[in-house]
């Protein structure tokens, strides 16, 4: 393997990005972002820890970054000893994360100058599938760049989409998380209203099952949740969704689109956090509903119709 690879970012997708990326020959080397721990990991199997992103720019061919949204990309790039300074002719940096397409552009343009690249690729499923390498992909490049990067994904991912040029990666990906958290908001009002009208909710999960309004977030939520009270089956932040549901609304602004539904989604998310759920995930919007109605949705399979007070407390994971 050629390509010296750097990664910065390596938290709970990253790490096992990074680490797929090691174990199939690439010579890798790591910059500290929040945590010693995965950092220790990686170069115990063998990766090279540098002190800074200017290092990492110009040790590496590839640089991957991970992160989780587009503050902390720009302070990558742009800060002190960032990435941008280190930056050189046939540099090609990766972003993994979650980003607006808008700044992307601007940073593909900076690295543009100093005769380096930018592919957009950020991901779909979750930390184990990072693990397993077998994540899902939508990227933003020109072909050759696509072409170069192509090996480096593959060690990581399951599904590859090459979605079109720069910026069409991010585009996608807004997108498709607006879908996604769309789905989640339905479902969490929806077993609201089951719990508000008496249908018994095991029995309405095996109606969507069966049916057309069934789904993959359905069932990621649904089935665990009103069996145990576990809200944990779709593993991703509530604040991380309503950062990526602002930033679709910016880009649907800056066409602009007519819709009023992104909007909705994310107050919904938005009500999640204000009602105390910031360290919560998307499937605590379940008991946001029970905040919001005074409803125990997920004791009524228990016979049960309102929550204790204690119930509506701030659960902290």
């Amino acid at each position: 393997m050629t390509e010296k690879v750097g990664f910065a970012g390596t938290g709970l997708m990253g790490r096992g990005m990074a680490k797929n990326i090691l174990s199939a020959g690439y010579p890798l080397a790591v910059v500290a972002h929040r945590s010693r721990e995965s950092i220790e990991q990686l170069v115990g199997l063998g990766a090279t820890e540098l002190r800074n992103h200017w290092e990492l720019a110009a040790e590496s061919d590839v640089v991957f970054l991970c992160v989780t949204g587009t503050p902390e990309v720009e302070s990558i790039v742009y800060g002190r000893d960032g990435l941008l300074e280190g930056a050189h002719y046939g540099l090609t940096v990766v972003d993994c994360s979650t980003s607006e397409p808008a700044s992307s552009a601007r940073i593909a343009a900076d690295l543009d100058k100093r005769g380096a690249s930018f592919v957009d690729a950020p991901l779909a499923r979750t930390p184990a599938e990072a693990e397993a390498g077998r994540l899902n992909t939508m990227v933003g490049a020109n072909d050759e760049d696509f072409a170069r990067v192509r090996p480096l994904l593959d060690a990581c991912c399951e599904n590859i989409f090459h979605m079109g040029p720069v910026g069409s990666g991010h585009k996608t990906k807004l997108i498709y998380n607006f879908i996604t958290m769309g789905y989640a908001a339905l479902i969490s009002e929806a077993m609201c209203a089951c719990a508000a009208t008496g249908v018994d909710l095991k029995r309405f999960s095996d109606v969507v099952s069966a049916g057309g309004a069934n789904s993959g977030i359905f069932q990621l939520i649904v089935p665990k949740a009103i069996e145990s009270g576990d809200c944990s089956g779709l593993n991703f932040s509530l604040a991380n969704a309503e950062k990526d549901l602002r930033y679709y609304n910016q880009m649907a602004d800056a066409v602009p689109l007519s819709g009023n539904l992104g909007r909705a989604v994310q107050h919904a998310l938005i009500q999640g956090l204000n009602l105390g759920y910031a360290n919560g995930l998307v499937g605590d919007l379940l008991h946001v509903q029970e905040k919001l109605n005074g409803l125990a949705i997920l004791k009524r399979i228990q016979g049960t119709t309102r929550a204790p007070e204690d119930e509506f407390q701030h659960r902290s994971s």
